[in-house]
């Protein structure tokens, strides 16, 4: 039977077998790595190997995933890593090389700033529309505008003077 890896916990105990590319993990029997922890969701967290590296995939837990301490929703694990289901620590051992991995580890694009931006934006074929204020409407950022006579027009730090 091939192993494609193993998680060590840290502070001692049975490492658990990595036995198939993709894992199920959580609190239910039907998960493939069955934690038995009442903070740990029914299905926590799939684990996946991608192009030879192992990847990590919060399922919206309550208790959350972390990799090296880090919150995520979806990261490589490289050799070496701790992985936090829960509260529980483990530690990643496995060879990039024996599960298909060629050359440098792939670049990761962070989560949080790939969703600051559309589609569109990312692939370099729209610009980000800024808000114009309309000739009435005093503009949004308190700055003064010499053209406009109305009254309200001061303003220091959004408030009128």
């Amino acid at each position: 039977m091939a192993i494609f890896g193993e998680l060590v916990p840290v502070g001692g105990g049975d490492p658990i077998p990595l036995l198939k590319k993709s894992l199920l993990i959580g609190r239910r029997e039907s998960c493939d790595i069955v934690l038995r922890f009442s903070n740990v969701s029914a299905h926590h967290c799939q684990l996946n190997v991608n192009m030879g590296y192992w990847h990590v995939r919060d399922l919206q837990s309550r208790n959350g995933v972390k990799v090296n301490g880090v919150r995520v929703t979806d990261k490589r694990i490289d050799p070496g890593d701790i992985l936090s289901i829960a509260k529980h620590k483990y530690e990643m051992h496995y060879s990039p090389v024996e599960l298909g991995a060629v050359g440098p580890p792939p670049a990761e694009v962070p989560d949080a700033e790939m969703f600051k931006k559309s589609l569109l934006e990312r692939a370099g074929l729209e610009q980000r529309k800024i808000a114009v204020p309309k000739k009435d409407e005093p503009d949004p950022s308190g700055r003064y505008d010499i053209t406009n006579d109305a009254p309200d027009q001061l303003r220091f730090r959004h408030r009128p003077i």
